[in-house]
């Protein structure tokens, strides 16, 4: 159980394990780097450094008034690969931490940076707009929002069912992911993350993706329901410079859990690839 402090006084929970190249994991909302369990032991196990965090507001990092936005949530990532020293990191982002990890590129560069994997992100940008007339609208943001404020438990209960696709037919429901949503998501800090519902819907990320200079495995599946595919992944391959999108066929949003082994062989055939 490691910590450091940010520049701001911030303190992040990290954990860190094995040897070998880098590979920070940077989670969805409202959760915490726990939901990168079976990554974390696959990946280690299979030679590599693994490193996953608790973005500020979130699982056991603290839970400051202020300063919830992506510009210290990649600033804070910055922190911590520059507090470890990281060289040669293969950075892996799911959802809201897809954003993290290109507005860290925008931020800070490509420098200690080897690869890049994005599944279910929210890049460039999730709301709907007349230009991304394929976003979310924003009354179901302001639903969220509503949702975490007055009744958090309750709502984050209901909102694994779109999550992993719970409510399609064929996909088996899962209580012990529901449990593990639910436990992850009461942990963080409700202001921390209603803060967050504005990160990771209004900000348009473009600009970080045409930053990226690395190559870039973009995951997604093609029935996220709530991150959609066609305003975010098929948008962001089209501006990433080296990008190769894989499109999981009837794939829900927490694919990396539910679909936990082609997840972990498909990212490890990337990263191994010359």
């Amino acid at each position: 159980m490691t910590s450091f402090i940010t520049t701001d006084g911030a303190e992040i929970f990290y954990k860190d394990w094995g040897k070998g190249q880098p590979i920070v994991f940077s989670h969805g909302w409202p959760l915490s780097g726990d939901a990168w369990d079976a990554q974390m032991l696959f990946f280690g196990m299979n030679g590599y450094r693994v490193i996953a965090h608790d973005r500020r507001g979130h699982g056991r990092s603290s839970q400051p008034w202020d300063g919830n936005n992506m510009d210290r949530y990649a600033d804070d990532l910055a922190e911590l690969i520059e507090h470890l020293d990281l060289k040669d990191v293969i950075l892996i982002g799911h959802s809201t931490g897809g954003g993290e990890v290109a507005h860290y590129i925008g931020r800070h560069g490509n420098d200690r940076v080897a690869r890049l994997v994005l599944v279910g992100a929210i890049p460039p940008l999730m709301l709907q707009t007349a230009d991304n007339p394929d976003g979310v609208p924003m009354e179901v943001f302001d639903d969220i929002r509503r949702g975490t404020s007055l009744d958090r438990s309750q709502f984050y209960k209901d909102i694994t069912t779109p999550f992993y696709g719970f409510n399609r037919e064929g996909v088996a429901d899962n209580q012990g992911l529901r449990d593990s949503f639910w436990l992850q998501g009461m942990a963080g800090g409700i202001k921390g993350q209603y803060d967050c519902i504005r990160e990771f819907s209004e900000i348009d990320y473009t600009n970080d993706l045409k930053a990226i200079d690395r190559p870039t495995l973009i995951i997604h599946g093609d029935d996220d329901q709530l991150v959609p595919i066609k305003a975010t992944a098929h948008r962001a391959t089209k501006i990433v410079r080296d990008a190769t999108l894989k499109v999981y066929p009837g794939g829900g949003h927490g694919l990396a859990q539910l679909q936990a082994e082609q997840f972990n062989a498909d990212v490890l055939a990337f990263i191994r690839a010359a």
